[in-house]
């Protein structure tokens, strides 16, 4: 199967060319921001069926609101870009990066949810206001949060590097003989990382929320359609949540494919050090100019 790993390889270094040395970024962004203007253009027609009692109307909103979130995703942006290096740097399941991926996702449509009626209810706040907070203070705080889970995959990786350096075989450590368990076993110890993992990287993407997702729910609150609002919301986090999926897939078959190019031992220990050193390292440039445009 060491062709298959190749091939993976092949591609995503092919990708990787594209977008970062011949145009592909500037492209593909300037693809999702025509789709996002195209489809929150006629959101406003569904909005005035959905007043007028048209049923039809909402399952409308709600397609458009998913396709915003899907374009919204599908350029430069910090939840695909933490989501994805997890998945290249740590050894985790397809299944478990999925379910990542769509609950940091609807928690940042739950960060909207939030943001917009505090704001209208108790401060009274303008959708200029609003998009003011959610990118001038909580976009800089999601992407210095990201920039920081970057630097702890890189020292994983360098202390995984440090740990499969050679040692004596002739030292060893004996057990105190007392039967009793002086601290969590390997098991135990990797389930409560896990927990605390998966809440620092949904924590940082969800503290910035879509300015889409504000701009409805604005639009919703003033028509008193709220409830139609809201569930737009959570569909664009799934909208969203599509594409997250995609890279966090992608990632992780990256890492598959390059693990697959070595027989085990201490070379596959290194070379997992190194994939996570190397993804630390990609997350926490990309969050820091996302940081610095945010400034």
């Amino acid at each position: 199967m060491r062709w298959l790993g190749f091939a993976v390889l092949a591609l995503c270094g092919a990708l990787a060319v594209w977008l970062w040395g011949y145009g592909g970024m500037e492209d593909l962004s300037r693809w999702a921001a025509s789709g996002q203007r195209d489809v929150q253009n006629q959101m406003a027609g569904a909005l005035r069926g959905i007043k007028a009692g048209q049923g039809a109307a909402f399952w409308t909103l709600m397609g458009l609101c998913f396709a915003y979130g899907f374009f919204h995703a599908a350029g430069p942006g910090h939840g695909k870009v933490l989501i994805g290096g997890y998945g290249l740097g740590r050894d985790v399941a397809r299944v478990k990066l999925a379910g990542l991926a769509v609950a940091s996702s609807l928690a940042q449509a739950l960060t909207a949810v939030v943001v917009v009626y505090a704001g209208v209810g108790l401060f009274q706040l303008g959708r200029a206001q609003l998009e003011g907070v959610a990118e001038k203070t909580m976009a800089p705080v999601s992407y210095g949060a990201i920039a920081l889970v970057g630097v702890w995959l890189g020292l994983r990786g360098v202390r995984r590097w440090w740990a499969s350096r050679p040692v004596d075989h002739h030292e060893h450590h004996e057990g105190c003989g007392c039967g009793h368990a002086h601290g969590p076993d390997p098991e135990a110890a990797a389930k409560v990382g896990n927990w605390r993992e998966a809440a620092i990287l949904i924590a940082s993407i969800a503290i910035r929320p879509c300015t889409g997702a504000i701009f409805v729910l604005l639009l919703c609150w003033k028509l008193g359609i709220d409830l139609a609002g809201i569930a737009g919301a959570f569909v664009m986090g799934l909208g969203t949540a599509s594409v997250t999926l995609l890279v966090a897939f992608a990632a992780h078959g990256l890492r598959t494919s390059a693990l697959m190019q070595v027989a085990g031992g201490t070379g596959a220990l290194r070379l997992q050090a190194v994939i996570e050193i190397a993804a630390g390292a990609i997350v926490c440039i990309a969050a820091s100019q996302l940081l610095m445009r945010a400034l």
